[in-house]
């Protein structure tokens, strides 16, 4: 594997992604329901913007930026013009541990920083690995709520709401870097 660049999603990617989306799908069950338009699916209402991050021609992983709404806004306790949102972040099943999901995260971070608001999201309960990024990258868990679809084994989805650390991206220090997602 050679060095993993991110960039600016493309056009010419989307077929990438959602070859890449599907491997995640297949191994986690992300999204919890295969969306009939893959493609639409990647560009959420409220898209700000989006990135990849690639190897060369292959597209490692996705992250998207997304207005924040209200319900939300109200777990985090902050106005949502005050915050953006992650969305659609994954990584390809076969780059995992590489740092993928850490770099997009990272860039996500330093766009919502250049614009002076602050980055929250949600994720189902059941994604322990995604949890994990999160907490381990210093976000900080605000509370939990149902929302109104079913996972994968059929239950109710229980959300659990999470904060971007203030301030900019840490740069990883040598312990921090052989940990990587």
């Amino acid at each position: 594997m050679g060095e993993i660049e991110v960039r600016h999603r493309r056009g010419s990617d989307m077929e990438a992604c959602t070859d890449a989306l599907a491997t995640v799908h297949e191994t986690d069950r992300y999204p919890a329901q295969w969306p009939a338009d893959p493609r639409s699916w990647l560009t959420p209402r409220g898209l700000i913007d989006a990135w990849v991050a690639v190897d060369g021609p292959t597209v490692l992983g996705h992250v998207a930026l997304t207005r924040t709404g209200e319900a939300l806004a109200g777990d985090i306790g902050l106005p949502a013009e005050q915050l953006l949102s992650v969305a659609r972040l994954f990584s390809h099943s076969g780059a995992r541990r590489l740092g993928v999901a850490g770099a997009l995260l990272d860039t996500a971070r330093e766009a919502a920083a250049a614009d002076g608001v602050r980055l929250a999201l949600e994720v189902e309960d059941g994604g322990k690995a995604a949890i994990a990024l999160y907490e381990r990258h210093g976000w900080t868990y605000v509370g939990s709520r149902t929302d109104d679809w079913t996972t994968a084994d059929g239950r109710p989805a229980r959300m659990r709401a999470y904060l971007a650390p203030a301030g900019p991206t840490p740069q990883p220090d040598t312990e921090r870097s052989q940990d990587r997602t």
